[in-house]
């Protein structure tokens, strides 16, 4: 059971839309998924609540009655969405129980330092041998500075670039509704869809 993480310490880098996104691909492709938060916000949770049942099911935590959490049973798929500020025991937590590690940049300066020194904390992690990480960009506008700085300092960087996701308001408002690009007409997001081609390769290695 693969167990997917989307990680950065950086508030508002899109850790939550890549989460969902991811976990509504995989539903699609027939895998039984599991969404579950590390995060006190419980934004993924909020945004299964809204979920329309017909759609692919993505499950929750499976809260027992001794209050502990665990995905539930036949779950073949687990992706975690993280807080800001994962450091110290609460990276060790997830690094325990990760497969893989995605973590979302946005074309900023600041989120670009503050990845930096999270990517080399991850590459240091005495689990790091087994779990493989990639990077991802976020709310990218073609032809702009910003994003050629974003390129650039990504191929400086020792983990791979997996794809850039394009700023488009359609995340929005299919995250309003518990939704996913994959849970619509291709042809409302034919721009959109290409761009996770590479991301979901790279899961499924």
């Amino acid at each position: 059971m693969p167990v997917i993480v989307v990680a950065n310490p950086k508030g508002g880098v899109g850790k939550s839309t890549l989460a969902t996104n991811l976990a509504g691909a995989l539903a699609h492709r027939g895998h039984a998924v599991m969404l579950g938060d590390v995060d006190r916000q419980q934004s993924s949770r909020q945004w299964l609540a809204l979920r329309p049942a017909h759609l692919p099911i993505i499950q929750g935590w499976d809260v027992k009655e001794d209050g502990l959490v665990r995905p539930p049973k036949g779950t073949t798929h687990v992706v975690l969405d993280t807080p800001a500020g994962l450091h110290d025991k609460r990276l060790d937590e997830v690094m325990k129980i990760a497969d893989r590690v995605i973590v979302p940049l946005q074309p900023s300066l600041f989120d670009i330092q503050a990845t930096h020194a999270f990517i080399a904390e991850l590459l240091a992690h005495r689990h790091s041998a087994r779990v493989k990480v990639g990077v991802v960009g976020m709310r990218v506008r073609d032809h702009t500075l910003a994003v050629d700085q974003l390129r650039h300092y990504l191929d400086t960087l020792k983990v791979p670039a997996l794809g850039f996701l394009r700023d488009t308001q359609n995340y929005v408002q299919l995250a309003a509704r518990g939704l996913t690009l994959w849970d619509v007409a291709p042809s409302r997001v034919e721009r959109d869809l290409p761009q996770w081609e590479s991301i979901l390769k790279w899961t499924d290695e």
